[in-house]
């Protein structure tokens, strides 16, 4: 398969995606990839590599760990591309909450380096907004977003809490986030409106919703001290579903995202309104491919996580 001269778009997972021994066959096989891995476990200070290929599920699960391993991973990947596949560039790229980060650093403008320095703090100011705030997330299955909004509402009504819509991954598929007493509420309404399922994440703080706010200084601070670059390829940003042209751009998007809804479903359809049919996911798993299947069923979806996937698609 030859994707050189299609119109394509880069795709780059958020939390979720992580799984032990993500990128170990990828590092074995190309050296790019190794010196990524090690160069995250320099600037981190710790070896994050052996989080992602020795350290049980709960150890690499843990959102300190988690977002850098995402973020490298993605990177490894991106550099294997750039060294044996050059003539290979998307059109748009789009990252999926932390993805985003990822997304920057392949349209150049984010280094590696600030990359993960600017997501080591964003996990430890999320992780201090849930101590301070403990709240969760549960995944809605089978109910359009509207009847979601409507029902969320409702219980924030009832309870001394708040539920939000949190992510709106793909149609019949709704992430809701906020106070534990008030998506215990929700849960029953929703199933009584016609819920497939309402499913507990393994998550102790309520993301891409209101509760995220004490992380949102420090946070603010990192972002407003590092160095960006104005893109060179298009970014379709979380919060508005719209083109990041300029750093200002790029600066507001990221800030917002914390507490922000992430605009999946938005993002995909505006790549495929400019004429994108063909999708890449860039890192570890297949979330987001599956996900890409709901929102345009006529669309093809990639995932390129490892050596096989690699030579399989762009051989």
């Amino acid at each position: 398969m030859t994707p050189y001269g299609t119109p394509t778009a880069w795709l780059f997972p958020g939390q979720g995606s992580q799984k032990t021994g993500m990128g170990q066959d990828l590092v074995q096989t190309y050296p790019e990839a190794a010196s990524t891995f090690a160069q995250a476990d320099e600037i981190l200070g710790y070896n994050l590599s052996t989080i992602c290929w020795h350290e049980p599920d709960s150890v690499l699960n843990q959102t300190l760990h988690t977002q850098p391993a995402l973020l490298t991973h993605s990177v490894a990947v991106l550099r294997v591309l750039e060294e044996h596949h050059p003539a290979f560039k998307p059109r748009a790229v789009a990252g999926h909450s932390l993805g985003e980060i990822s997304a920057l650093v392949a349209a150049d403008a984010l280094s590696f380096e600030d990359a993960l320095h600017l997501v080591k703090v964003r996990a430890e100011s999320m992780q201090h907004a849930g101590d301070i705030h403990p709240g969760g997330m549960s995944a809605v299955l089978g109910l359009p977003i509207d009847i979601v909004e409507t029902a969320c509402e409702a219980a924030s009504r009832v309870v001394e809490g708040n539920v939000w819509v949190a992510n709106d991954n793909c149609p019949g598929q709704v992430v809701i986030s906020g106070d534990d007493d008030a998506l215990e509420e929700v849960a029953p309404q929703l199933k009584e409106a016609g819920a497939r399922r309402v499913v507990r994440l393994a998550v102790s703080i309520a993301a891409h919703s209101p509760l995220m706010r004490p992380a949102q200084d420090r946070f603010n601070a990192a972002v407003e001290s590092t160095e960006f670059n104005d893109p060179t390829i298009e970014i379709v940003g979380n919060v508005e579903a719209a083109p990041l042209s300029t750093i200002a751009d790029i600066a507001c998007d990221l800030q917002a995202q914390l507490n922000s809804r992430v605009r999946w479903t938005e993002t995909i359809q505006r790549m495929s309104d400019s004429g994108i049919q063909t999708f890449y996911e860039i890192g570890s798993g297949s979330v987001l491919t599956s996900l890409l299947r709901r929102i345009l069923p006529e669309a093809e979806g990639f995932s390129l996580s490892d050596p096989e996937s690699l030579q399989a698609h762009l051989s």
